[in-house]
């Protein structure tokens, strides 16, 4: 199988990319269903034993039973990490073991795909978070993941909050004055970015002088607030001087797939992933520009069978190897959640999921 991880991150048409795909994820279908009885038992139960031959054939989970089963192919002894989703309090959490490998490609494919984004170089790093978010390693939720996935991407870190989430006003005008004149990178989720780092921005006076800001997450609650992408890039923008600003995709089931906004303002999967839209009532996949469910896929996952997984997320594929310059393959918006209405389909899993 050709080496995914060395091929250019948006450089793949998308016919090559869709051949290249389908091989990959049928042989990563094979590898789980030898390696995790219960995944081989949904797939035969739901009626998937011959192999796929296209990427819309792959065999694909409801992303919510990660939050009611425990899913691996490998040996509890090979498990380096478990990965906790976020959740709101109350709501139950997805759990993803990684062993060395899978947890090493996901970083491979991180540094990849962010460094498509912003060069060679290592810049100075503002992570718009608390530090106390990482004293435990072992067991990580999906915004630690984040910053830790990130982290490496940058030098002479700096953590812009407290552990009360305001900004470090005195340290941050520091870290200014020491990086004056030079490119800086930031990371943060799209919430905190936006309630508890820009309004304290503005309020103290500072402002970037040449930034890139990196973020993802958090677009439930700004959507209640009817802060849309174009609204919040102009607000940090007027409140912090970021001249950059690239919001990504991604999830805790797929950690170092993600999606990343070009500067045409849709998300693009890199050579290693992709996505299908499918009909919420059918399942099956829609034309390009209708919406409907996102589903995902991924090379990266080996220790948990998390390589094809339907959202709860609706979206739309705006164009395939359209205008946008470097960037093959399918351009899409993310569009909001699926209703509370459950989807055709997830309930026969769940219940193939207990019998398992």
């Amino acid at each position: 199988m050709t080496d995914f991880l060395q091929l250019p991150p948006y450089g793949v048409p998308q016919p090559q990319k869709d051949r290249l795909l389908a091989d990959g994820l049928a042989e990563l279908t094979r590898h789980h269903r030898a390696a995790c009885p219960a995944y081989d038992r949904v797939l035969s139960a739901l009626g998937h034993d011959r192999a796929a031959e296209r990427v819309e054939d792959i065999p694909f989970l409801p992303v919510s039973l990660f939050k009611s089963h425990r899913l691996a192919s490998v040996p509890d002894g090979e498990i380096v990490k478990i990965l906790t989703s976020s959740g709101t309090t109350g709501q139950a959490v997805s759990r993803i073991v990684l062993d060395r490998e899978t947890a090493h490609r996901q970083a491979q494919a991180l540094a990849i795909i962010m460094g498509a984004l912003l060069g060679p170089e290592r810049l100075p790093m503002v992570l718009i978070d608390s530090q106390s978010l990482l004293r435990d390693r072992a067991s990580v939720n999906a915004r630690a993941a984040g910053v830790l996935g990130m982290m490496p991407l940058g030098r002479q870190h700096f953590f812009a909050l407290d552990g009360e989430m305001r900004l470090d006003v005195e340290g941050l005008r520091g870290f200014l004055e020491k990086f004056r004149g030079q490119r800086v990178l930031l990371f943060g989720f799209t919430y905190i970015v936006w309630k508890h780092f820009a309004p304290a921005m503005a309020e103290a006076g500072l402002r970037f002088e040449d930034a890139i800001l990196v973020h993802s997450g958090g677009w439930k609650k700004l959507a209640e607030e009817a802060v849309d992408n174009d609204g919040f890039k102009r607000a940090i923008r007027e409140r912090t001087g970021i001249g950059r600003i690239h919001n990504f995709y991604g999830m805790a089931e797929q950690v170092g797939s993600v999606f990343v906004e070009g500067e045409d303002g849709l998300l693009y999967p890199p050579a290693f992933a992709d996505i299908v839209i499918r009909n919420p009532l059918t399942l099956r996949p829609v034309p390009v520009g209708e919406s409907g469910v996102v589903q995902v896929l991924s090379l990266l996952p080996r220790s948990y069978p998390g390589h094809s997984l339907l959202t709860e997320d609706l979206g739309r594929i705006v164009h395939v190897d359209g205008a946008a310059p470097g960037h093959c393959g399918k351009g899409f918006v993310i569009e909001g959640r699926v209703p509370r209405a459950e989807l055709r389909g997830c309930s026969d899993v769940a219940a193939r999921m207990e019998e398992a």
